[in-house]
């Protein structure tokens, strides 16, 4: 499994002890363990451990399905596939061929009752295996057409690449992982099915897409609309399917009295949009996919990796994490160690002159605003510190400390610099830094003339970045000449 970036943004996963109760929860796995529950020494089975086709309607009851189901029968034998795969029975194969075969209790069976979270979770993971795979398989109404006579099939024929399909649903799963984790901040909101597709087929330096990317997308959304119906009973995602008149829109005969032919118009709005499709992982989803991608060698870290790290980890590694993120990891690392040792220990971390350091004293700093008035004697202790003094001072001051000293125009500077540094690291080009460079530069009008001077080793950045974000041409040529004159200072 690939996604584009070299590592994910961290995953907030449920506590394993929820996921597994919605695991066990899901219509599939719970079917598969009714079945597993229900067979005995009467159930036959087939050469591929199916059930014959005399025992499904006994199996359907047992599922609670009524008898005039249609699906019935389809249903009962896929949870029975999954209880099969899963090891919750084990076939025994008759001993004489062409015979039926038996069923006894399997292993995992009782694993689902007396195991823990992760026995169960591990479970569920087979069953997603089995799953992924039928995704991946084509329509078997076209398989007959191109079996060849020692019964194998023509994939050329077919026009079927088995790596590629499995590839095409691994980055779209992908793809949808990475859209989830980024957007947890504002609820992982459902991804519409054509701009998940598009994610797949339209190139990205490409502007308006051609009739045959189009066309490309067209059928991608519909081949994922068949797959996310397969992943939904095994609650990896939340979907909304593709409205049915508009497949029938799609399948309508042309002129020519061809059909499948249109191809799907363009979503107008909003609303028109959810006609198309919408989809998200769940919880239970997210667990699954990032499962997936570990097993496939991804970096896909999730928030709680660090909970038992030193500070040095914690600081180096919340550097590229998301606020919300890095928040909750660092919450989860202070809940295992006490607050004034833990502020010191923070604290030895945050220093450095290194291109990092300046995220990392960011971090340090919102670490120790959850650390209550225990820190205090972590905090005094670096009062004279050059490089953490400063926000030392910051932090007494707002928990209300007496006797802090008053900090030195040059500390106030490195201080400045140091923070602008970070949160260029953190944010880049953001409109929040934007709105931070204009204040400073209104509130101090010889900010520039004592900054280049700051003996900080972003100095030279800061201003430089400081004189591209700021909308005033005057001000920011005067913050360029003080970039000049910073490296000029620094032998640059």
């Amino acid at each position: 499994m690939s996604v584009s970036p070299a590592t994910l943004p961290p995953v907030l996963l449920h506590s394993e002890a929820e996921l597994a109760r919605a695991a066990l929860a899901t219509p599939l796995l719970s079917r598969a363990v009714r079945l597993a529950r229900w067979a005995g020494p009467e159930t036959r089975v087939g050469a591929g451990g199916e059930l014959v086709d005399a025992q499904l309607p006994a199996a359907a009851a047992e599922l609670g399905l009524a008898a005039d189901d249609p699906d019935a029968a389809a249903l009962a034998s896929e949870a029975w596939r999954i209880a099969v795969d899963t090891g919750l029975v084990e076939v025994i194969d008759a001993e004489e061929e062409g015979a039926e075969g038996t069923v006894t209790p399997g292993e995992d069976l009782a694993v689902l009752s007396a195991g823990g979270p992760q026995d169960v979770l591990g479970v569920w993971l087979g069953a997603l295996d089995t799953v992924y795979a039928d995704a991946t398989v084509p329509d078997m109404d076209n398989l007959l057409d191109v079996l060849e006579e020692n019964g194998e099939v023509d994939f050329d024929q077919l026009g079927w690449d088995p790596q590629a399909e499995a590839d095409f649903l691994d980055g779209v799963l992908g793809n949808l992982y990475l859209l989830t984790v980024g957007d947890a901040a504002a609820g992982g909101g459902p991804v519409p099915l054509p701009a998940l597709a598009a994610s797949m087929i339209v190139p990205d330096d490409m502007g308006e897409p051609t009739d045959d990317i189009l066309e490309q997308v067209s059928d991608a959304m519909m081949k994922l609309d068949d797959q996310f119906r397969l992943f939904e009973p095994l609650g990896l995602v939340e979907y909304q399917p593709v409205d049915e008149a508009l497949m029938a829109e799609i399948d309508a005969p042309d002129e020519t009295g061809a059909t499948g032919a249109t191809e799907v118009p363009a979503p107008i709005d909003d609303e028109d949009v959810t006609r198309y499709g919408m989809v998200r992982l769940t919880p239970l989803g997210l667990y699954g996919v990032r499962a997936r991608m570990l097993e496939a060698g991804v970096d896909a870290p999730a928030v709680g990796d660090l909970a038992d790290k030193g500070a040095d980890a914690l600081l180096a590694g919340t550097s590229g994490f998301p606020q919300a993120a890095a928040q909750a990891e660092i919450e989860q690392w202070l809940a295992r160690h006490e607050p004034l040792a833990a502020a010191r220990e923070l604290l030895a971390a945050a220093r450095g002159g290194d291109e990092g350091a300046p995220l990392r004293r960011l971090r340090c700093q919102q670490a120790l605003s959850l650390v209550g008035g225990e820190a205090e004697p972590a905090l005094r202790e670096v009062l004279d510190d050059p490089q953490l003094g400063g926000l030392a001072r910051v932090w007494l001051t707002e928990h209300g400390a007496t006797d802090v000293p008053a900090p030195s125009e040059q500390l106030i500077f490195w201080l400045t610099i140091d923070t602008l540094a970070a949160q260029l690291s953190a944010e880049g080009n953001s409109d929040e830094l934007q709105g931070l460079v204009e204040g400073l530069a209104q509130q101090h009008s010889g900010f520039f003339a004592t900054a280049w001077r700051v003996e900080h080793p972003a100095t030279a950045d800061v201003l430089e970045a400081m004189g591209r974000l700021h909308p005033d041409k005057k001000v920011a040529k005067e913050a360029r000449k003080a970039a000049f004159k910073a490296r000029s200072q620094q032998g640059m």
